[in-house]
């Protein structure tokens, strides 16, 4: 690679960033601000976007798949609902903590990560079903099957109203990107480095002195974290909690499948994907097929497995390089 190669993508795509980051905290609020329905489908699809990253990072890096990412979102949920609640943390603070609850429910799974393939998918998902049923037992502190109401809206910073619909937007919004930065980081660095190497050989990287089991175990944390923050916001923004809800298995199949639609391997498709999966399904096939209307979802996705195979994100750029070649 040149050595100006670099620097001059930097220049080509720091415009294109502007664009779009004035585009969605600008422009979207002001177009669809007064619309709460579309609003709440916008705040709906970042949470899964959210969810969608942080499993991504878990898969890509971590080279791990994942089918218990509802423990993460599920306890980040519950924790910040009742340090808010219970102890009188503000809101924003409770929402790290709810993630920093998420990464000690993580810590108790690093014995798993001995395991691999379908053995780690399976343990991890039997992780999910303990933490629902403690949140169903233990009725003191959760509330049981009755679920927790009234969890403290986001509240009003500065004069401006965070409960609003544009204000909770503003929030995931802001949440989301700052992960996805977090992980572009992490995969520049020379841990990400480490950890690509690991797909292409375990054993190798291993002799080499790299330790697999700690960087995976940092991956699984920082994961945690992740989805734990997107499952607190989500526990502020409806205001209602209750076990089978916030250790659902939606949580974990919606966005794997926004994740590989969008493309997991890149940053930014994990958020298209669960942009576009959900708000089509909600927008347009909802209100041709009401009932098993998200069975279109896996017809999706299988097509464009096979279309794509690396996603919706590569499918797009391999156009436009045939657009511009041609052009």
């Amino acid at each position: 690679m040149k050595p100006d190669t670099l620097p001059t993508k930097q220049k080509r795509t720091a415009p294109a960033l502007i664009a779009a980051l004035l585009a969605v905290y600008v422009v979207v609020p002001l177009v669809f601000g007064a619309n709460n329905y579309i609003m709440s489908l916008v705040i709906a699809s970042l949470v899964i976007g959210g969810i969608a990253l942080s499993w991504a990072l878990l898969g890509n890096l971590g080279g791990m798949v994942s089918f218990g990412h509802a423990a993460f979102f599920g306890v980040g949920a519950y924790a910040s609902a009742i340090f808010s609640m219970q102890h009188g943390v503000p809101v924003f603070a409770a929402m790290l903590l709810g993630g920093a609850g998420a990464m000690v429910s993580a810590l108790l799974m690093l014995p798993v990560l001995r395991l691999r393939g379908p053995y780690f998918a399976l343990a991890i998902l039997a992780y999910a079903h303990i933490f629902r049923i403690l949140a169903n037992e233990w009725t003191s502190v959760t509330g049981g099957s009755a679920g927790i109401s009234s969890i403290p809206r986001l509240p009003t910073l500065f004069g401006y109203d965070f409960s609003s619909r544009v204000g909770n937007y503003l929030v995931i919004l802001s949440i989301v990107l700052v992960f996805a930065a977090v992980y572009e980081m992490i995969r520049r660095s020379p841990h990400g480095l480490a950890l690509r190497a690991m797909h292409d050989s375990d054993d190798a990287t291993r002799v080499v002195g790299v330790n697999n089991t700690l960087l995976k175990a940092m991956m699984l944390l920082v994961s945690s974290f992740m989805c734990g923050v997107v499952g607190a916001f989500n526990a502020h923004y409806i205001n209602f909690l209750e076990p089978d809800y916030a250790f659902s298995a939606l949580w974990v199949t919606i966005p794997i499948v926004a994740a590989i639609f969008g493309g997991y391997r890149t940053i930014a498709g994990p958020l298209v994907g669960a942009v576009v999966v959900y708000l089509i399904d909600q927008l347009v096939v909802k209100n041709i097929i009401p009932t098993g209307h998200q069975l279109v979802l896996g017809v999706v996705l299988v097509a464009m497995i096979i279309a794509s195979p690396d996603g919706l994100l590569p499918l797009v750029r391999k156009f436009m390089r045939k657009k511009n070649a041609a052009a």
